[in-house]
């Protein structure tokens, strides 16, 4: 594509200056590969954007899509619904923790999550709590960009120019990122778990658990550098949690559907929070989708007052959008059919093994790894925070792989699908690229 013909697009997230002068761009998709306009063939390491469990071109899906799009492409979901919309919500339900078995769609994580806390502060007030209004995330956390997600959120830079106008009376925890003691860990760290948790009871001695809604985190940070829970660290938050009255909501946007090794991490780790949020895989990518999964007593609360009164006023013109579904139940089926939810688990030799080979490069200061997920933490250049990652990211696409830069980190999250030859070929344009960088 010529120069001209790039500007009229405003790319999110991007350096769209940097970006038009060398533009990446990929024209295909198949399997575990992108194609350039060029044909020049791209591993895809991060699943598109943690979406593509399943890879990508899965004629199920696409097959889905067609069929449901020339049936009805659209119906209303206020006081309309069509079959489709029933038959994801039981699909999800039926591989969610116990007792999260109502699903309320959204179109993103974004709007997943902003649903899930306007649920947690209805919740509080309908009965009789009104006074839970506060909300508490984590530094270091991201939870898409509405403004209740960029108020529980901790990205500096999601966050700074919007500051004044966030919802008030929010606060965070500590993130768990403890280099000193968990450097190159395998799996869940050691260090830290009960002490970075019990900084829960601070805040409920500051604000006093009668102003506080509602807990968020994702129990793997992915955004900020792939940071995973330290052992014991979930179940002592769902322990305060409980002690003192307050929701806990795990963000699954990127966790959900196997990538833990897992349906949801909520069930890798043993911690049933109140909701889930979730996004991205539910529809393997294809479609824009989202929810949340909400326990039984929270629903059952809303479920009061006379018959034909609307329990909750919210919603999204295009939730629970027919060809969305379709493809979800599509993805869902290909993931259990496939074996897709565990297959992280039968990989997880082989991806520590080549992640964990990384340790000895040059500028290396962390690897971190859990399920398909990895992040190699490297030391910044010249004063320069996240500079060398970029280099390093930018060279990857160059040598023929996918990977995501976050700050110093180069994160990696491949469909589900990769096999050990993969892995190794993953890994190894990265090992290469890193000792160049």
């Amino acid at each position: 594509m010529q120069r001209a013909e790039l500007e009229a697009l405003w790319l999110p997230f991007t350096a769209n200056r940097q970006f038009k002068d060398k533009p990446r761009l990929v024209s295909r998709a198949e399997g575990m590969y992108y194609w350039t306009p060029e044909g020049r063939k791209i591993l895809d390491g991060t699943a598109g954007l943690w979406c593509c469990a399943a890879g990508h071109a899965r004629t199920e899906i696409t097959s889905a899509v067609s069929r449901q799009i020339a049936e009805m492409d659209y119906a209303p979901p206020f006081q309309i619904a069509h079959p489709p919309a029933f038959q994801l919500a039981n699909a999800l339900v039926k591989i969610a923790p116990a007792g999260l078995d109502h699903a309320f769609f959204t179109n993103s994580g974004s709007e997943a999550v902003d649903t899930a806390l306007k649920i947690a502060l209805a919740y509080h007030r309908i009965r009789g709590e009104a006074g839970r209004t506060r909300l508490i995330g984590r530094e270091r956390a991201y939870h898409g960009v509405g403004f209740g997600g960029i108020t529980v959120g901790g990205m500096v830079n999601n966050r700074k120019m919007w500051s004044a106008s966030l919802l008030p009376g929010a606060d965070h925890l500590p993130h768990t990122h403890d280099l000193a003691r968990n450097a190159f860990s395998r799996g869940q760290p050691e260090h830290g778990g009960v002490e970075f948790a019990d900084a829960l009871e601070r805040l409920v001695a500051l604000h006093d658990a009668s102003s506080i809604a509602a807990v968020i985190v994702e129990p793997v940070a992915g955004s900020t550098g792939v940071l995973i829970p330290p052992r014991g660290y979930l179940q002592r938050l769902r322990e305060i949690c409980d002690r003192h009255g307050i929701l806990l909501i795990f963000d699954e946007v990127i966790t959900g559907f196997g990538r833990t090794g897992s349906a949801f991490a909520a069930q890798e780790f043993s911690v049933v929070p109140d909701m889930i949020t979730l996004a991205k895989a539910i529809t393997n990518g294809a479609v824009p989708a989202g929810g949340v999964l909400v326990k039984r007593s929270i629903y059952d609360a809303f479920m009061q007052g006379p018959p034909g009164t609307i329990e909750l006023f919210h919603g999204y013109t295009f939730s629970a959008h027919p060809v969305a579904c379709a493809a979800g139940i599509a993805a869902l089926q290909i993931y259990e059919r496939d074996g897709l939810m565990t297959r992280a688990k039968k990989l997880e030799g082989a991806w520590q093994k080549a992640a964990h080979a990384l340790r000895e490069l040059p500028n290396v200061i962390d690897v971190r790894a859990y399920g398909l997920i990895a992040g190699i933490e490297l030391a910044p250049r010249d004063g320069k925070p996240g500079a060398r990652a970029f280099d390093v990211y930018l060279k990857c696409f160059e040598r023929g792989a996918m990977t995501r830069q976050t700050g110093d980190v180069i994160a990696v999250s491949p469909p589900l699908i990769i096999d050990e030859t993969e892995i190794e070929v993953l890994f190894g344009i990265l090992g290469e690229v890193i000792r160049q960088c």
